[in-house]
């Protein structure tokens, strides 16, 4: 597995208190109407992130990483680009998630709802400055 799907404990990385829905791969897998081994292509590739969560350690999704576009799910275009950024800065999946997922008072909510509003821009523009 890459990076972007590491398995790694999402309470280790306080996760759970931060992401409100989750997707196990085969409900995501079902709502982009692909099958499982495309949706761990998507992640190997870093355009959606998954960590390990439960006791059977089931590789899950945050569902706001999913968005409708014209009818279909797929994953939030601005999250790809994101996903590498936070990559080169050294951010593993979880803390990628925990970092998109913490409020922050200067924005409207957390990094991914502010990509999910068009904010791609300032967002890669703070993760970018992550890595100084």
């Amino acid at each position: 597995m890459t990076e972007t799907a590491r398995p790694t404990d999402p309470a280790d990385h306080g996760l759970d208190a931060l992401v409100d829905a989750w997707l196990p791969l085969p409900d995501v897998a079902e709502q982009l109407g692909l099958d499982v081994g495309k949706v761990r292509r998507l992640l190997q590739d870093g355009a959606l992130l998954a960590v390990r969560r439960g006791e059977r350690r089931i590789l899950s999704v945050p569902a706001l990483l999913l968005i409708e576009v014209e009818g279909r799910m797929q994953p939030l275009p601005e999250l790809k680009g994101t996903i590498s950024v936070l990559a080169d800065a050294g951010y593993d999946a979880a803390e990628s998630l925990r970092w998109l997922f913490t409020p922050d008072e200067s924005l409207p909510g957390s990094p991914v709802e502010a990509l999910r509003a068009g904010h791609k821009t300032e967002i890669r523009r703070r993760a970018q400055a992550l890595a100084f």
